[in-house]
Formats: C-alpha cells, structure tokens, sequence
C-alpha cells in the first residue's frame, strides 16, 4: 500500500449530480480494477478522508479515478468545489471485489453509483480483449441518472463477449420513448436475461440494502449459492 500527495487534474460531470475526479497518479503504484482508494482533501480547513471505488480501469494510464454522486455533507461539498490543480492525499489500492482469472462467464448486478468498479472491470476486459463473456442488469430512476451510458454502450458494440440490459424504476417513464426495461431487479429479470444464470460468477455492487436484497433473490429465489456470488456495498451513497 503507497500513500503519496497529488493533485486533482479533471472534473468530468456523468449525470446530473454525479462527477468524475481524476488524479495525477505516483509512478510505479498499481491496482485491479474493482479495488477501492482512500482519498484526502480539505474540508473546511482540515484533511478528511473516505474512500471511493476506482471508476477507471488499469489500461487507462496518465489518471485515476473515482466517480461519486454529489450530496450535502461537508466533504461532498467540499469535492464539488475542487478545481484542477488542487491537493489531495491519496492511499491505494485495496479490496478484493475484483476480476477472478478462473471466472469465464460474468452478470454483474448494480444500481445507480455501484456501477463505478463495474464500469473498470468492462473496460480492463475489453480493452485487453479478455475471453470474459458478460452479462450486466444496471438500474437506475430516470435514463438522464444513467452514468457512463455513452462509455457502456460503446463498450458493448466493442466487445462481442458483453451485453447490457438497463431498467429505470421512476413510476413516470415514457413507455413510448423508453427501449429498455422497468422496474427493479428481480429473480424473473434475471431468468429472462440470463438465460444461463445458474452457469455464471455474480457481482453484485450498490447501496447495501440493494445488494442484500438481490443476494437474497440469487440464494432464495434462483437457487444459487454463496460460491457463485461476490459483493461490494456502497454506503453512504
């Protein structure tokens, strides 16, 4: 583990209320894609400290990233008000939510900002050309709150061994306009998406009520168990 001072470098806005930061990394320092960082900045004077998924994948060099939805806390505001050129300590890398070399046949399940160590682990495996065949359910309220959509579908007609479902929850959506799927994950989602679910490595990744429920639904409604089945819970989103 290396903890080293840098400097913010690009501000990169996702979705309405949700940024990209990227930082100048230290020469030498590594991570996995779905690994997690310690970043510092100052909040009303003093160093605080959280820690954020890397939203960018290894073979994006020069930067590392990490994507957030903005909120009301202090260090949230804080982060909102950084500029490039602005201090930042961070401590990296960590977190075993990562791709496994054994695991062939991929469905990822995420929501909203679960999808920033997803997005790292498409990118890594396309970009190498990986033989990694996956499957994503990703949902979210309304499609404007869908982040990386632009960067997710140009991975899917990239990659041949990726496919992408989205559902949008809201109770308002425009059928008409709206292609994709409604309503929350769900075991009959899965079945009519995943045809071979019973055949693939699940993570999972989200708010942690999100990610016990649809562990939930994998174990109680689809009959798989806890060796098909890998986590990561993003509280305090």
């Amino acid at each position: 583990m290396v903890i080293f001072e840098t400097e913010v470098i690009d501000i990169i806005e996702r979705a309405p209320g949700v940024k990209s930061f990227r930082f100048l990394p230290k020469e030498g320092v590594s991570f996995e894609p779905g690994q997690f960082f310690f970043v510092g900045i100052k909040v009303n004077g003093e160093e605080r400290t959280k820690h954020f998924s890397f939203s960018n994948s290894p073979t994006e060099k020069g930067y590392v990233e990490f994507t957030k939805r903005i909120t009301e806390s202090d260090y949230s505001r804080a982060l909102d008000r950084l500029k490039a050129g602005d201090w930042a300590k961070l401590k990296m890398s960590l977190g075993s939510f990562t791709l496994q070399e054994a695991d062939k046949k991929i469905a990822f399940l995420s929501g909203g900002i679960g999808i920033t160590p997803i997005r790292s682990m498409c990118r890594y495996t396309t970009d190498l050309g990986l033989p990694v065949d996956m499957v994503l359910l990703y949902g979210n309220n309304r499609e404007e709150d869908i982040i990386f959509r632009e960067d997710l579908d140009e991975m899917e007609t990239a990659n041949k061994n990726i496919r992408i479902a989205y559902t949008l929850t809201s109770p308002d959506i425009d059928k008409g306009s709206w292609q994709g799927r409604l309503g929350y994950i769900d075991d009959r989602m899965v079945r009519e998406e995943i045809l071979d679910y019973k055949d693939r490595i699940f993570y999972i990744c989200g708010p942690p009520r999100m990610v016990e429920s649809l562990t939930a639904t994998l174990k109680d409604g689809l009959g798989l168990g806890d060796d098909q089945i890998r986590t990561e819970n993003f509280a305090g989103y």
